[in-house]
C-alpha cells in the first residue's frame, strides 16, 4: 500500500517508517527537513510546510491509501501545526478521496478533567484536532493516544485499560500505528494505550 506519513523525521515518524517498509509498504515521508530523509525504493521524501493551504497538501498525497499524522511542533507551533495542519491534512485527505486516516494524539486528550497542567496547551491541541476527527470527517479514522513517550527499547506489549497515567516506549508507539493500518475493527476507534503485559497484536485483534 501506499501511505504518507506527516512528522516523517520525527521520534516516532522514524521507526514508524521502518515498520512500514519492513511490512512492504511504500512511503511517501513527509517532513519541512525533508532532505534528513533517506531515499530508497519504498522511500520519497516529500518536503511538507502543514502551514500551506488544503489544496496545496492534497496535491501531495498523490496516489496515498492512507495518511498517518504523527507530526509535532514540540509545543512550538500547537495552533498551526499541530491542531490547524492535522485538521487541513484531514480535508486533504477526504478531498483525494483517500478513506485511511490515522493520528497519533495524547492519552485522555479527549478527557480535559484526567489532563496533565503542564501538558494543557498541548492537549488543548489534540483535543480539538481529535474531535474535528471523529465529528467533521468521513473519514475511516483511527486515533491513537498513548501516555508518555519514552526513549527505551520496545516490549512489544501493551494495555488498553488506562485511568490516569502511563508510558510508552517509542517504538512501541510506532509498531502499533503500523499495526492499526489494515485493521479494519480500528475504524472509527479512539485508543489508549499504555505500557502493559498483553502482546500488540492480541491487544489490537480484542478491539
Amino acid at each position: 500500500m501506499n501511505v504518507f506519513v506527516a512528522g516523517a523525521t520525527g521520534r516516532v515518524g522514524q521507526f514508524l517508517i521502518d515498520k512500514l517498509v519492513k511490512k512492504g509498504h511504500f512511503v511517501y515521508a513527509g517532513a519541512r527537513s525533508e532532505l534528513e530523509i533517506k531515499i530508497s525504493e519504498q522511500v520519497q521524501p516529500v518536503h511538507l510546510d502543514l502551514h500551506e493551504d488544503v489544496a496545496h497538501l492534497a496535491k501531495l498525497l498523490k496516489d496515498s491509501k492512507a495518511v498517518y499524522f504523527v507530526a509535532g511542533s514540540r509545543g512550538k507551533d500547537l495552533l498551526q501545526t499541530d491542531l490547524f495542519g492535522a485538521v487541513k491534512l484531514m480535508q486533504a485527505a477526504e478531498q483525494e478521496g483517500i478513506g485511511r486516516f490515522i493520528q497519533l494524539s495524547s492519552l485522555h486528550a479527549l478527557v480535559p478533567e484526567n489532563w496533565s497542567e503542564s501538558l494543557t496547551d498541548y492537549n488543548i491541541a489534540k483535543y480539538f484536532s481529535d474531535s474535528w476527527l471523529e465529528n467533521n470527517t468521513d473519514l475511516d479514522y483511527t486515533i491513537l493516544q498513548p501516555g508518555m513517550l519514552k526513549e527505551q527499547p520496545g516490549t512489544g506489549l501493551m494495555t488498553t485499560e488506562i485511568d490516569k497515567r502511563s508510558e510508552n516506549s517509542i517504538e512501541d508507539v510506532a509498531e502499533v500505528l503500523a499495526e492499526l493500518l489494515e485493521r479494519s475493527n480500528t475504524y472509527k476507534k479512539v485508543i489508549l494505550m499504555g505500557s502493559g503485559t498483553i502482546p500488540i497484536n492480541e491487544a489490537l485483534a480484542k478491539l
